[in-house]
C-alpha cells in the first residue's frame, strides 16, 4: 500500500499551479563563456509587445558596454550584451518595472 501512494505523488505538480511558473513567462538571464576571459550575457524571454531594440539601447547605454538583438531558433528577439551583465540586467528590469524579481532566472556560472 505505500508503495502504491509513493508512485501517484507528483513533486512538480504545485510549481505548475503557481501564476507566473510556466516556462513562457519567465525571463532567462544566462551567461556564455566565450574565448579566455571574455563572455556573452543573453536575455531571453522578454514579452513580445515589449519594445526589445530601445530596451538593449538603454542596457548598452547604462552598463557601458556593447550589444545587439539577435533571433532565436524559434524566431523570438534575445538581446546580447558584452561581459557578464547578470546582476546589472535584473537590477535594471526590476527598477524600470519591467518585470518582477521573481520572474527574472539567472543562469551560469
Amino acid at each position: 500500500m505505500a508503495d502504491l501512494a509513493f508512485n501517484n505523488f507528483d513533486a512538480f505538480k504545485d510549481a505548475a499551479d503557481e501564476p507566473g511558473a510556466s516556462q513562457g513567462e519567465k525571463v532567462h538571464v544566462r551567461v556564455q563563456q566565450r574565448n579566455g576571459r571574455k563572455c556573452i550575457t543573453t536575455i531571453a524571454g522578454l514579452a513580445d509587445d515589449l519594445d526589445i531594440k530601445r530596451i538593449c539601447k538603454a542596457f548598452k547605454k547604462n552598463f557601458s558596454c556593447n550589444g545587439a538583438v539577435q533571433k532565436d531558433e524559434d524566431d523570438s528577439e534575445v538581446i546580447q550584451l558584452s561581459g557578464d551583465q547578470r546582476t546589472n540586467v535584473k537590477e535594471f528590469l526590476v527598477d524600470q518595472e519591467i518585470c518582477h524579481s521573481d520572474a527574472i532566472v539567472l543562469h551560469g556560472f
